[in-house]
């Protein structure tokens, strides 16, 4: 009965790459295993975040030694939780026993942090072929704008009734390096459209306090619930009758065709409902077969009610 709107907030980093200096040894560092998930619908599940955990370790190594990055590649929609990554750095020959260490004491304390959502986490650490790298500014940037960068729920609605649905989050999405540039896409969601903005706006500050050039799109609208709603009663009372028990009627912390509808045709009303899916936005994504007749079912019998 309500979902909400949202901005895809993008960053790019262009770049001539640069020979290692001297001595430097290589990692490739790669995480996966993750759940992951719908960057709506599920970003207060406390799920991990593969760009956000690999982001911490390279923080943590680049505050005490000089690292230069080659490759990160994490996340494949804008729309989904990155469920693996991987980086390809350097370091000063002379330091790597400390990053092997470093990487042993990292993971474990992750996997804790993460064990009852995230139980099934796969790490490795290798040495790896020297190449070009990414120029210092831009790779010190770079894991500077992951680190920072707001990551979850922001807040929760106000109304009493919604209270345990998030209004406001972000999620870093995808992280694409080649030859010349590095990506980054990250979404913004709220029910509240000024929210909206305001949280693009924290996101694109940060990134372009890390030196990027920024790219909003112009997004989508949310769809605010209406408590007076009487095909809302008429599809909960032929639930009712068809299937013996009252229906859950919720919002949604995702977008919905009916935020566009709303733009368009103020006062409308509307509902939403549909079979029952599962691991959205995941390769594990499925459908339960038996509610795609349910809701054949409710439907013409909405539309015999309201005719």
């Amino acid at each position: 009965v309500s979902c909400a709107g949202g901005i895809n907030t993008s960053a790019k980093y262009e770049f001539t790459r640069e020979d290692a200096p001297e001595g430097y040894f290589f990692f490739e560092g790669s995480l996966k295993g993750l759940i992951g998930g719908h960057s709506g619908d599920d970003i207060n599940k406390k799920r991990a975040n593969a760009i956000k955990i690999l982001a911490r370790f390279l923080y943590m190594e680049q505050d005490k030694m000089d690292l230069r990055l080659a490759q990160w590649n994490s996340g494949k929609m804008h729309n989904a939780i990155p469920r693996d990554g991987k980086i390809i750095f350097c370091v000063p020959a002379d330091k790597k026993e400390e990053v092997k260490a470093d990487w042993n004491k990292f993971t474990p304390e992750v996997e804790d942090e993460y064990h009852v959502t995230d139980p099934t986490m796969e790490w490795a650490l290798n040495s790896c072929e020297a190449q070009k790298v990414m120029p210092k500014n831009v790779s010190r940037n770079l894991i500077l704008v992951m680190q920072a960068v707001d990551n979850g729920p922001l807040t929760n609605c106000q109304e009493e009734e919604l209270a345990w649905l998030v209004e406001t989050s972000s999620n870093i999405a995808s992280v694409q390096s080649d030859e010349n540039t590095v990506t980054l896409v990250s979404s913004q969601r709220s029910s509240v459209m000024s929210n909206l903005r305001n949280m693009a706006n924290a996101v694109k500050a940060c990134f372009e306090l890390a030196g990027a050039e920024v790219i909003q799109n112009d997004g989508y609208p949310a769809w605010k619930m209406n408590a007076d709603s009487e095909l809302q009663r008429i599809a909960i009372q032929e639930y009712k009758k068809l299937f013996g028990h009252a229906p859950k009627v919720l919002g949604i912390h995702a977008g919905l065709e009916c935020g566009l509808f709303s733009e368009k045709y103020p006062g409308i009303d509307m509902i939403s409902f549909g079979p029952t899916l599962r691991f959205v936005h995941t390769p594990d994504e499925r459908l339960h077969i038996p509610t795609v007749q349910m809701v054949w079912d409710h439907m013409l019998a909405i539309l015999k009610k309201i005719n």
